[in-house]
């Protein structure tokens, strides 16, 4: 499978479907892995930060989430057919670990979130065992015991949703003391499953317009949405330039 660069930053060019697969495989084998979900704002971020870049880099899989990165696919070698939403994938996997007796942990978000995001997911999915949650506020002693607590608890998957680059740069740096199979940052999805954000409508979602719908939603990220198409002025700029 040919994997797409895209400003350095590497996509595994992989379908919804396949990417479910591809994480319920990880979940049965004795290695560690790390799966992140980078949109052109996290490519734009890489960019300027070299670690940040190793870091994506050094993931079992990066899935294209984000309508901007299929665009920016179109001017590489590789071009990527399909958007991966991360929030999908992971409903796509609870969806078949319910029966395979694969376990789950929610870290991240402000307090009471994981809970509540655990308490709508264990209902979606009947079977499926959220075995521990804790939220993303805190200290030195308190990320001690949020670590004893996942090794004690060994899920086999660990999703951290503290906010890039922060959740994957926590992934990295923890992976070899972590009790677990797969551990992928998620950014707001407990908030999307706990009900405390809500997703746009299947119409926005289908037509790839969910940056439009949350923009709406929200007039303060439009500096934030700014990232989009200076991101695609520099795709093709070094396309034409190579730089």
């Amino acid at each position: 499978m040919k994997e797409c660069n895209i400003l350095g930053v590497k996509f595994t060019n992989i379908s919804p479907s396949g990417a479910v697969d591809r994480l319920l495989g990880y979940l049965d084998e004795d290695s560690k892995n790390m799966v992140f979900t980078p949109n052109p704002e996290m490519v734009m971020e890489a960019r300027k930060n070299d670690e940040f870049m190793k870091i994506l880099n050094s993931s079992s899989m990066n899935v294209p989430d984000g309508i901007g990165i299929i665009y920016g696919s179109k001017f590489t070698d590789v071009k990527i057919k399909e958007r991966v939403a991360g929030y999908d994938m992971l409903l796509g996997a609870f969806d078949k670990m319910k029966d395979k007796g694969k376990t789950v942990f929610f870290f991240g978000s402000a307090p009471g979130v994981a809970e509540k995001a655990k308490e709508a997911i264990e209902k979606q999915f009947k079977g499926l065992k959220v075995v521990g949650c804790a939220d993303g506020y805190f200290d030195e002693k308190k990320e001690k015991e949020i670590i004893e607590e996942i090794n004690e608890k060994k899920p086999d998957l660990l999703l951290v949703g503290i906010g890039f680059p922060k959740q994957e740069k926590w992934i990295y740096e923890h992976i070899n003391d972590l009790n677990v199979k797969v551990a992928v940052g998620v950014g707001g999805s407990l908030d999307g499953w706990s009900g405390n954000v809500k997703r746009a409508p299947e119409f926005f979602v289908k037509n790839n317009l969910e940056w439009f719908y949350r923009l709406i939603k929200q007039p303060s990220r439009f500096v934030r949405m700014l990232q989009l198409p200076l991101f695609m002025l520099v795709v093709i700029r070094t396309k034409i330039f190579g730089k």
